[in-house]
C-alpha cells in the first residue's frame, strides 16, 4: 500500500463502483490529498450490506512498538495482524490516483 492518494470523484460513483448499500459521508467533498491518520473515506462490509463511511486512515500499530498508525504491513504472518486481516474488518480506499514511489535507475544509494 502506497501513502499518497487522492480522491477527486463524488459518492455516487464510489457507491456504483463498489454497490454500496448505505452512504454515511455528507457531502463528500474532493481530496486532492489523503494522509495516514487522517479521516477517508473507505467501503466497508456491515450486517446490511456495504456501507461508504469516512474513517480515520491506518491501523493500530503493534502495542510494544506504539506511535502512528500503521499503512502499510508487510508481516502478514505476525500475531498481532492475524486479527485484522479477516473478510469482516476489511476495507477499501476508493482513489483516482496514487503515487508509489521506486529509487531512480539514475540515483545512487547511500550505503
Amino acid at each position: 500500500m502506497c501513502n499518497l492518494y487522492s480522491i477527486t470523484t463524488n459518492q455516487e460513483a464510489i457507491s456504483r463502483l463498489f454497490r454500496v448499500m448505505n452512504r454515511y459521508v455528507g457531502n463528500l467533498a474532493p481530496m486532492p490529498g489523503v494522509f495516514p491518520d487522517y479521516p477517508a473515506p473507505i467501503v466497508r462490509n456491515a450486517d446490511h450490506g456495504s456501507e461508504l463511511v469516512t474513517m480515520r486512515w491506518g491501523m493500530p500499530p503493534p502495542p510494544k512498538f506504539g506511535g502512528p498508525p500503521v499503512t502499510n504491513i508487510r508481516n502478514t504472518s505476525s500475531p498481532h495482524w492475524r486479527g485484522w486481516l479477516k473478510p469482516e474488518t476489511d476495507a477499501w480506499c476508493r482513489s483516482t490516483a496514487l503515487l508509489n514511489t521506486r529509487p531512480s535507475p539514475t540515483r545512487k544509494r547511500r550505503k
